[in-house]
């Protein structure tokens, strides 16, 4: 566990403990390597909150977009956001709705190491 807290400080919670487990069995080397792709491709959950506000105020679903749900984007651009009321749900979850894209983006770089 303290190596995902010296390699990963900005992790929290879940995501925290679901590296953490995935990068136990790994040697260092590829604990490092795994760290800076994994750090490059996450999203930050914070920002994620600030893009859903800006939804709420502005342009409504660029959260979407910014971890590549295309088209829940484009519908809530055409409909503000499904009457504001997805937006705010995503702005309440937005914790794990970036847990779930940061999964994914582990899982695919896992499986170019197997490659």
């Amino acid at each position: 566990m303290k190596k995902i807290f010296e390699l990963l400080p900005e992790l929290e919670g879940d995501e925290s403990q679901y590296i953490s487990r995935i990068i136990e069995e790994m040697p260092d080397e590829k604990v490092k390597i795994f760290s800076n792709i994994y750090r490059s491709r996450r999203r930050d959950p914070i920002l994620l909150l600030i893009l859903a506000l800006i939804g709420l105020f502005g342009v409504a679903g660029i959260h979407r977009f910014f971890v590549g749900h295309i088209g829940m984007g484009i519908l809530y651009l055409i409909t503000a956001g499904l009457c504001f009321i997805g937006t705010i749900v995503d702005m309440i979850n937005y914790k794990n709705f970036a847990f779930e894209y940061n999964r994914k983006v582990a899982q695919e770089i896992l499986k170019d190491f197997d490659t």
